[in-house]
């Protein structure tokens, strides 16, 4: 018992010594200040000549001045283990600066009295020296048993990975995504560390399942999937010995409950599933979607993201849905998911570049146009089998849900694949769904290319328009294409014909062109060409990219509006918002303007500032039909009305609409300016807007 306490009592020392303490360097100035303090008082007390009288007894001052050596002492060495080699320096300085002076007065003015000062001093140094590389030992000890663990940790995710083809880097994933959604939650680093590792290892059990199981092409049968849900159980039986870190059996344990209760091994609900575990779950289950499988290709990220809406407060707390929503909706380039090797992806030739054989035989992933200018620079060379045969070179213009070409037909239906066009590097064109492609052909001369084979496109998209020059060697083509609609994609992908693509770069700047830049060619298309409210209509071709008029939120406002989806419209989130800004003229991006937060109709309240804080509270009412029959009620269109209230800095947001009613917080901190509302969606129409 005694051994087993003092192991204790030296694990919680080392704990002490090289934890880290996140505090500020410049509040080093604190302690510093209490030592000089502290010095002096002693330097004062210990030449001091007066004495106290206590009771009938006298104590001189001078007896005082061991104390507070002692509490200089404590102080400089409070500094060393909290602010570690800085706190080591300062604390030197500041004592080694001393010693001149105390040297000075024993031999020039005799005066014995500060020979104990000195050799106090000399100790104190030698005790913070002694410290600090103890310090420094022990830090050295904790990152190799911190790399060895993570190493091993890593071993053993391999080795689950090895043994399931169709997961590969899955583990690491899941716990890069879980870190990153502890952190928004802000979660300490030690929190965010144990999340980490727990994620590493959650799908540990699966080493004591089959391979033919976990191996198995298609679909498992009822007594497979049973066998599945045994990793769980088995999992947490391998790392519950690991009695250091009980977190990490406690994520393989639970990342398969549902906060609904119907999960498993234990039909665990709510709160009573671990957090861990909770973060875990969601982190796990948006991996699975965006990665391959035998039977399917990774699933375009807009679609993961409606899964997730949908499983918020069913399959996953509501909380960490939301947040890998954000972390979603931040990935706008869909980076988040298994990155296949070069020589799987489609059009990828590795070093030798892309390999194009017959007409469209190979394709590179395609390049998102929008509103910033986008450069790609390009070498083409011939084939040398093909020497008989003119290569060519041409870029599709098109949109799908996961950036690529498909010229499959079932799998192009499945991803809205939709070409508008090819356009051809010797001029020609062949149009497909866009409205219209014309083209001009400037003066060669402006061409700044002087190599043979040498090729620079730019390409930048504003809402239906999209323009295209190509530069060569003594030649330019511009390409002015109408596209069907503001509300999709346009992308980019090169292919042609008995030629080779290298050295392919891909650039965008920073600067967004404005809404003039392209001249048009066709009419733009508006669904907005009905009578007005009080303020003007507003088309929403994309998310948040159009807004109404700002209204100042006062208690009591209400603001009605028809809103209908438009063609395009797919997903849960294609509906109507309401903006909460503040600016100083009352405009969304006008002067000063801060986005503070927007409510969707759906029932997401999302937060844009620091000083504001949401709280959604959504409840489905028992006419609410599901998602797809909210998406319909979109379609068809409907009459919303908004109410506002007001309480001190408190603003309540409140609305119901096709089954969904939503009473949305918003509390806001250190703002004293007219706040405002406005009108604004994803793919949407918002016409009639009455103020009341």
């Amino acid at each position: 018992m005694k051994q087993s306490e003092s192991s204790g009592s030296a694990q919680k020392v080392v704990k002490f010594l090289t934890d880290r303490r996140e505090l500020p360097p410049i509040t080093v100035i604190i302690p510093l200040a209490v030592y000089i303090f502290l010095s002096r008082l002693a330097s004062l007390a210990a030449k001091s000549e007066e004495v106290l009288f206590i009771g009938d007894s006298v104590l001189p001052v001078s007896t005082f001045a061991g104390v507070i050596t002692a509490l200089c002492s404590v102080v400089v060495i409070i500094m060393v283990l909290t602010y570690k080699k800085l706190g080591y320096i300062i604390s030197l300085i500041a004592i080694v600066v001393q010693i001149p002076m105390m040297l000075l007065a024993i031999f020039k003015e005799h005066n014995l009295v500060g020979i104990p000062g000195l050799f106090i001093n000399l100790s104190i140094i030698l005790t913070i020296t002694i410290i600090y590389l103890a310090q420094r030992t022990l830090e050295k000890e904790q990152r190799r048993l911190s790399n060895l663990f993570r190493q091993t940790a890593i071993a053993l995710v391999n080795a689950i990975d090895a043994k399931d083809k169709y997961t590969h880097g899955h583990s690491s994933r899941v716990a890069d995504y879980s870190r990153k959604l502890a952190e928004m939650n802000g979660k300490s680093a030690k929190e965010c560390d144990e999340v980490y590792y727990a994620a590493l290892l959650h799908d540990v059990g699966k080493i004591g399942i089959p391979v033919s199981i976990i191996n198995k092409d298609g679909k498992l049968t009822r007594e497979e999937y049973e066998v599945i849900k045994q990793h769980p159980a088995m999992g947490a039986q391998i790392l519950e010995h690991i009695s250091e870190f009980p977190f990490l059996s406690i994520g393989a344990h639970y990342h398969h409950e549902r906060f609904d209760g119907k999960g498993y091994p234990k039909g665990l609900s709510g709160t009573e599933i671990p957090e861990l575990a909770r973060i875990i779950s969601v982190a796990d289950a948006y991996d699975a979607m965006t990665s391959r499988r035998s039977y399917r290709d990774l699933i375009p990220q807009q679609r993961v993201r409606e899964e997730i809406v949908k499983g918020s407060g069913t399959q996953f707390d509501p909380v960490y849905a939301r947040l890998m929503i954000h972390l979603i909706d931040d990935d706008v380039d869909y980076m988040l998911k298994e990155r296949a090797a070069p020589s799987e992806r489609e059009g990828a030739g590795g070093d030798e570049g892309l390999i194009i054989g017959t007409y469209r035989s190979a394709f590179t992933e395609g390049i998102l146009i929008s509103s910033n200018l986008t450069s790609i620079t390009l070498e083409m060379a011939e084939l040398d089998q093909n020497n008989s045969v003119q290569p060519e070179l041409s870029m599709i213009l098109f949109d799908s849900l996961d950036g690529n070409v498909h010229t499959d037909e079932k799998r192009g239906k499945e991803l809205l694949y939709l070409e508008y066009g090819e356009i051809w590097l010797n001029g020609r064109n062949q149009i497909g769904e866009a409205r219209k492609i014309q083209t001009n052909n400037p003066d060669p001369a402006v061409s700044d290319i002087d190599r043979e084979n040498v090729y620079r496109i730019e390409a930048v998209r504003i809402k239906d328009h999209a323009l295209i020059k190509v530069y060569g060697k003594d030649y330019v083509q511009e390409v002015t294409v109408a596209l069907p609609d503001s509300t999709r994609y346009m992308y980019i992908s090169l292919t042609g014909m008995f030629c080779r693509i290298r050295n392919l770069e891909v650039t965008r700047s920073e600067e967004e062109y404005p809404a003039d830049f392209i001249p048009r060619i066709a009419e733009e298309i508006s669904y907005i060409n009905v009578p007005e409210g009080d303020i003007p209509n507003v088309q929403v071709d994309g998310f948040r990219s159009s807004h109404s008029e700002g209204i100042l939120i006062r208690d009591g406002l209400q603001i009605t509006f028809h809103a209908r989806s438009l063609p395009t419209a797919r997903l849960v989130w294609h509906c109507p918002f309401i903006d909460i800004f503040c600016s100083d003229d009352g405009k969304v991006g006008g002067e000063g303007y801060r986005d503070l937060a927007f409510l969707r109709l759906d029932g997401e309240f999302c937060e844009c500032d620091s000083a504001c804080n949401v709280k959604p509270q959504t409840v489905q009412m028992p006419d609410f039909g599901g998602w797809d029959s909210w998406k319909d009620f979109n379609k068809r269109g409907f009459d919303a009305t908004v109410t506002f209230e007001v309480e001190g800095n408190t603003i309540f947001v409140i609305t119901e609409n096709g089954g969904i009613s939503t009473r949305g917080k918003a509390t806001l901190t250190g703002i004293d300016r007219p706040i405002y509302a406005a009108v604004t969606g994803d793919q949407c129409a918002i016409t009639n807007i009455r103020i009341w």
